[in-house]
């Protein structure tokens, strides 16, 4: 999916192809419907707490309202959302949606979707934090129950993140900075197993677009305008609609 070296200059030396076959700049995107059932302090509806560990992710509202809050080491922050807001975050912020009526997002994700696949922790307490195996139990929608069933986990789920976000928010804004640290930590060291492939994500898609554009720069300064004739269209759909995610409801397309 990466560009490739292919062709020849004139002078003989060797000129990538320049074409990048993913979606561009190898982001990803997800329709999201965020979840309307009450929550723990009494808001309409919303999503579940989390970080992403290597990835900014970004929210296009499409339809209803609601806000974005975040939290960071410089504090909460509760920023409003409505049908045409766009609004975006770095790394390591602490997010959350809310739910105010009807809210559906486009999100859009840095490194071909990464934040779905895997980088992301959820703000569970610190006893859930411990090891791998024992985060992956406590965030699991089982796949063998009734939909049901899974809205009871999931639900449940953003529930215990939500409670603990409640109270970094708490600790954070009361001066005390440890709570938040101590997740910020024990996120970083959750992941660590898993960095090996998000690399190689990142080099078959981010790195691999950017490089293609450097060699379009390359090929364009040295007269060579051959790469255009690999133009192409491609289209997709959702595959998978209506899945539990960690916010909402979500339509996915992998892959892009």
């Amino acid at each position: 999916m990466g560009p490739r070296t292919d062709r020849r200059t004139p002078g003989g030396a060797d000129v990538v192809s320049a074409t990048y076959d993913g979606f561009p700049a190898a982001v990803g995107v997800s329709r999201l419907t965020v979840y309307d059932w009450p929550t723990v302090e009494g808001l309409p509806g919303g999503g579940t707490p989390h970080l992403h560990l290597t990835c900014s992710e970004g929210y296009v509202v499409t339809a209803g309202r609601g806000a974005v809050q975040t939290l960071t080491t410089t504090g909460f922050q509760e920023t409003p959302l409505e049908a045409g807001s766009v609004a975006w975050f770095t790394p390591g912020t602490i997010h959350r949606l809310v739910n105010e009526g009807g809210l559906e997002i486009v999100v859009v994700m840095q490194n071909s979707g990464l934040p779905e696949a895997g980088d992301a922790v959820l703000t569970l307490p610190q006893d859930r934090l411990t090891d791998p195996g024992t985060y992956a139990d406590a965030v699991r929608i089982p796949a063998d129950v009734s939909e049901a069933e899974q809205a009871d986990a999931a639900r449940a789920r953003r529930d215990l993140a939500t409670r603990r976000f409640l109270e970094l928010r708490e600790a954070t804004e009361g001066g005390d900075p440890e709570p938040l640290a101590a997740f910020q930590r024990a996120a970083a060291e959750l992941v660590r197993p898993r960095l090996d492939g998000w690399e190689q994500r990142w080099r078959d898609g981010a790195h691999a677009a950017a490089a293609a554009t450097g060699a379009q720069f390359g090929a364009l300064r040295g007269g060579d305008g051959r790469y255009l004739a690999d133009a192409r269209v491609t289209s997709t759909g959702p595959t998978a609609r209506g899945r539990f995610g960690m916010c909402g409801r979500l339509d996915v397309y992998p892959g892009i």
